[in-house]
């Protein structure tokens, strides 16, 4: 369960949430509880995140489960009776009217809302989202991300308990995603309502540095604070999931109090390194590979396969001990040669070692986990 709860807040709770189709399982007994304010929802493309939002939305009935509103229950309740608003990775606008009209139509529909109150309402949201200077527009007139924004504004015209954002920010250019994100931290942050935010990037949920949920083929993998996830995961699901470019995996054993690894051998972490004949994954992120040899080091033999430059940064993949492939994300623009010999040198405090059975985190250097486990 998560919880983030505050005198008087929204809560959104799903329990025991299953979806099935066609005999496979898409959600399996998925039990979250979301207050007031904002909620990271990450995992892969089919992880499950847009299925459950879908379920939470009411645009889904779950197989089982239920899902609750504010201490009622809303599963069997239709969509356009829920106090919930759902933006869609691919933006959805009314193409026939303006960008007013498209903000302002939820709070035309909402019998609720004073009529004398829309059209402070729909400036108001659209200054919010900058493009106050739009509003006379139609949807064919504006850019990718102008068409965005117009639809989170509808999204946020209408007071709602829960909003859903499903991948938002995916089809748009490098730039405009980083510009919105900082504005959806600011806005979000102290939200009075339920806002539960949808990425498969991982350096989105890191810097809403939101409370994070992990999904992971239909189930949560873990739930806590994105930063101690990314430091210590608990899981080699929950690294894979927060590291971008992908994580490195090598095979290990564990000997006589050692690890040894493609003909490497180095002293376990953690106080108890036992288990002997134990399999293990070794993990260690791009930036943590150089191809220099540094004091202290764990040093493997390899072969440089292909140099991607990217102006900012190098990748370099590398083929280690003739068996493995791995890459080395180095600063800055730097050539090499396709077939020159290199060494991949890695500092064993960098290496996360996970069980292979299970993937659970067995010893790293910031823990001290019994490999006994």
């Amino acid at each position: 369960m998560l919880r983030q709860r505050g005198p008087g807040s929204v809560t959104l709770i799903l329990d025991g949430i299953c979806v099935r189709w066609r005999g496979e399982i898409w959600l399996d007994d998925i039990s979250l509880e979301l207050s007031s304010g904002m909620t990271t929802l990450i995992g892969p493309m089919a992880a499950g995140k847009t299925t459950l939002m879908r379920v939470a939305a009411g645009l889904q009935p779950p197989a089982g489960g239920r899902v609750v509103v504010n201490g009622e229950d809303v599963t069997a309740i239709s969509v356009r009776k829920r106090s919930i608003a759902f933006v869609y990775q691919q933006f959805i606008n009314y193409p026939s009217l303006t960008v007013y009209e498209n903000i302002a139509s939820p709070l035309r529909l909402a019998s609720s809302f004073p009529k004398d109150g829309i059209d402070r309402r729909v400036r108001e949201v659209a200054e919010l989202m900058r493009i106050g200077e739009l509003l006379d527009r139609r949807p064919a007139e504006l850019s990718g991300g102008q068409q965005q924004r117009t639809a989170i504004a509808r999204a946020l015209a209408r007071p709602v308990d829960v909003l859903l954002l499903d991948e938002p920010l995916a089809n748009l250019d490098y730039k405009l995603r980083e510009q919105l994100r900082a504005d959806l931290k600011s806005m979000f942050r102290d939200s009075p309502g339920v806002v539960l935010y949808s990425t498969a990037d991982p350096a989105e949920a890191l810097t809403f540095a939101a409370p994070t949920v992990v999904l992971s083929e239909g189930r949560v993998e873990h739930v806590g604070d994105v930063a101690e996830m990314y430091h210590l995961p608990p899981t080699l699901t929950v690294a894979a999931t927060l590291s971008d470019p992908p994580l490195n995996l090598l095979p290990g054993v564990v000997r006589d109090g050692r690890i040894e690894c493609l003909g490497v051998s180095f002293p376990a972490p953690g106080a108890h390194a036992s288990g002997e004949g134990r399999p293990v994954v070794l993990a260690v992120r791009p930036h943590q590979v150089s191809i220099e040899r540094r004091p202290g080091a764990l040093e493997f033999p390899a072969e440089i396969r292909l140099a991607e430059v990217t102006g900012s940064a190098t990748f370099v993949h590398l083929l280690v001990a003739g068996q493995r492939h791995l890459v080395a994300e180095l600063p800055g623009t730097q050539l090499f040669d396709p077939g020159e010999p290199a060494v991949a040198s890695v500092d064993p405090a960098d290496i996360f070692v996970f069980d292979e059975i299970g993937g659970r985190l067995l010893a790293t250097s910031a823990a001290e986990v019994d490999l006994h486990g």
